[in-house]
């Protein structure tokens, strides 16, 4: 009676896969270091998850961050962790899998270690304890967590678990050690042992040097793609939650990658190229996937859905098919353009819902610095086509602290803002649907590993304050104030993630020492403590000035440069010296950039070549 959610803990769900456990040779936990209604909401865990359970000899079981209530209750009563389907410990597992998305999740995933038993330092470990493996968008820079993991996987995972797999099985019927297995695994490509590899720092406290220490380790790790998306495997029975998770539908991913090149998101860089998932295979998905869930909603996922090339015969299919059976059709990261708008206006409660459009930044300038591609001219326009379409809620999303942003760039958040307001009341006054609301939101820029921005500076805390302020001011003077609202970030977190992007392993320390303190769920505005994270800097010597308020030089060697993504260090210097330029570069269907992604040798570098 003292746990807020039980269901979060139970298991038991449609379509979790029950097997017996006596008749598999490898048990493997997959863990979403954050809530079970996060966790469940993720796509990757659930391919993870079937393509696990289709092996005989694999059982793959779940397992999220207990709560702080929960929490609580398994310290008191020496409870040790456990997986969802047949809640034995995780301690007992030969594999615990941590997919790690977001950089505040960091100390909770030395609560799933802690909480489980398991040694919190990979050095620590001996045979008996489960092989710590991590992989997502964070796994990208695993310095920070270096310590703490066995093994990163880098890329995207159906093309090398069945060999680590494999080679585990042999391994453990050969009775050989547990370095034995981690130089085994070190051989399979994309994947990174840390514990064989030495960092050397410089006087200045840059990296001096990044070097294997054991023969069977890479001096370089390449990132894993899945060339062909259409035959990779897809979860068409996904586990349906008992309680309602964040996003509680079918999630159709019609494509990997984007095509824009936007020079501030990781995700654009590091998910090249773009592949698309055939049609006709996304139909037979849509459907079987609605048969097995019972969901009542279906999402379009990808980075730029509107740059999917068979986008319209795909929506038309499903409203044709779904839309009179109850199906409501969701279809994120969208464009604003005339077919957008239609197809919207089929699928939602134009009274209910709010459009929205992500400009980044409020001046035209700025939105060249960071290549958004996307002018004024669109935004207006697209904003017009929705209100004459009967839309009155429209919400902006905007970047602050970008490279080279004036003080002129802050104040055309507020101006832009009130443009599209302005838009709203050309419409005559009896074709309106009401007053009209311009919800405009600011987060704070953080430069990410691969990408363009990687070598860029941040501010302090401060001064994200006086940039918001700034912007706060000038809305105020807008004519339109009243159809407008302005939020922002959170500018402590702000900091915190800059760190831990571009940290290197010293910043482990700091992860370890803020988890002592009592932090934990630092991406919940409820549990997040500022101060105990200063704190930690604080007791461990670590300073986040030295990581996030110089600028880089363009030889300093980066905690990630081990890693081959296919996109070059020369294309993202070259990238970001055209920001500073403010040079706008054409998408990859205008015209290849030569960013190195072709070497995989499939999706959009090769459309259109026999």
């Amino acid at each position: 009676m003292k746990i807020e959610k039980p269901a979060r803990y139970i298991g038991g769900e449609v379509n979790s896969v029950m097997k017996d456990k006596e008749k598999v040779d490898i048990r493997f936990a997959m863990c979403f270091p954050d809530v079970y209604e996060i966790g469940m909401s993720h796509l990757g865990i659930q391919i993870l998850y079937d393509m696990f359970n289709r092996r005989e000899d694999v059982w793959c079981e779940r397992v999220y961050s207990p709560w702080t209530d929960l929490d609580k209750v398994m310290r008191e009563e020496n409870i040790p962790l456990f997986a969802l389907e047949s809640q034995d410990p995780v301690k007992e597992f030969d594999f615990l899998g941590i997919t790690i998305q977001f950089e505040m999740c960091y100390t909770n995933i030395l609560q799933i270690l802690d909480l489980s038993g398991i040694p919190i330092y990979a050095a620590d470990r001996t045979e008996e304890s489960p092989i710590v493996i991590g992989g997502g968008p964070c796994a990208y820079n695993p310095e920070p967590l270096a310590a703490f993991f066995d093994i990163f996987y880098i890329g995207e995972g159906e093309t090398a678990y069945d060999e680590l797999l494999d080679a585990y099985k042999e391994w453990k019927a050969s009775g050989g050690s547990r370095t034995e297995f981690l130089e085994r695994a070190a051989q399979i490509e994309g994947l990174y042992v840390p514990m064989f590899y030495d960092a050397e720092y410089a006087s200045d406290g840059t990296l001096k040097s990044f070097s294997p220490n054991n023969p069977h380790a890479p001096a370089t790790v390449k990132k894993q793609v899945v060339t062909d998306v259409t035959d990779a495997p897809y979860p068409l029975a996904p586990v349906v939650p008992f309680i309602k998770a964040t996003q509680d539908r079918v999630v159709l991913e019609i494509q990997r990658g984007c095509i824009r090149g936007c020079r501030f998101c990781q995700a654009g860089m590091i998910y090249r190229p773009t592949r698309e998932r055939n049609v006709e295979k996304l139909k037979e998905y849509a459907r079987a996937m609605l048969r097995n869930t019972g969901h009542e909603e279906i999402s379009l996922s990808s980075l730029s859905s509107s740059d999917y090339s068979e986008l319209k015969e795909l929506v038309l299919f499903l409203i044709g098919e779904f839309k009179d059976k109850g199906i409501n059709i969701s279809l994120p990261s969208l464009r604003i353009d005339a077919f957008s708008l239609d197809v919207m206006s089929r699928v939602q409660d134009i009274r209910k819902s709010s459009l929205t459009f992500a400009p980044e930044a409020g001046s035209q300038r700025m939105r060249n610095v960071i290549n958004k591609g996307l002018t004024e001219e669109d935004i207006i326009d697209g904003a017009g086509q929705a209100f004459e379409g009967g839309w009155s809620k429209v919400k902006l999303y905007f970047m602050l602290g970008l490279p080279t942003e004036t003080e002129e760039d802050m104040k055309e958040i507020a101006r832009l803002s009130d443009r599209v307001a302005r838009r709203y009341y050309e419409i005559p006054k009896e074709e309106r649907h009401g007053k009209c609301q311009i919800t405009a939101s600011s987060s704070f820029f953080v430069p990410k590993p691969f990408t363009p921005f990687q070598w860029a500076s941040m501010c302090t805390a401060e001064e994200y304050m006086e940039k918001a302020a700034v912007v706060k001011k000038e809305f105020q003077e807008q004519l339109n104030r009243k159809s407008l609202k302005y939020n922002w970030h959170d500018e402590r977190l702000t900091v915190l993630e800059g760190v831990m992007a571009r940290g290197d392993r010293r910043v482990g320390r700091v992860i370890e020492e803020a988890y002592r303190l009592g932090c934990l769920f630092d991406s919940w505005t409820e549990s997040f403590r500022s101060d105990l994270w200063m704190q930690a800097f604080e007791n461990t010597g670590v300073d986040t000035a030295f990581y996030n308020l110089r600028e880089r030089k363009e030889d300093e060697l980066f905690p990630w440069d081990f890693i081959d993504i296919g996109v070059s260090r020369d294309f993202l210097y070259r990238e970001w010296q055209r920001a500073l330029a403010e040079e706008v570069t054409p998408n990859c269907r205008m015209q290849c950039s030569g960013c190195g992604a072709a070497k995989f040798g499939g999706g959009v570098c090769y459309e259109g070549k026999n």
